[in-house]
């Protein structure tokens, strides 16, 4: 049987306006693409946007660094997919 360890921690901007949980995998940091638009201070569309030219543009692998984890929004339907961090 396999254990698997699964760690969140909590980020606030030194001003204190943006708060993130964040969840770690395999020594990876791993958001929504809605945490990574709180984080850069723009919409979930311009998230969208970016990872899609990456992922065309063969910089970044999706199956690589993506995954569809069972989240749950506030209403209880399914959250979108989560992306891994890297080199930000």
């Amino acid at each position: 049987m396999t254990s698997v360890i699964v760690q969140f921690l909590l980020y606030t901007t030194p001003n204190g306006k943006v708060k993130l949980e964040i969840f770690l995998k395999d020594e990876s940091i791993w958001l929504t693409q809605d945490k990574i638009a709180l984080l850069f201070g723009v919409q979930r569309p311009a998230i969208t946007k970016h990872l899609k030219n990456i992922f065309e543009s063969g910089e970044l692998i999706e199956d690589q660094v993506s995954s569809i984890m069972e989240h749950t929004t506030q209403h209880g339907a399914l959250d979108g997919k989560t992306q891994k961090i890297t080199d930000i």
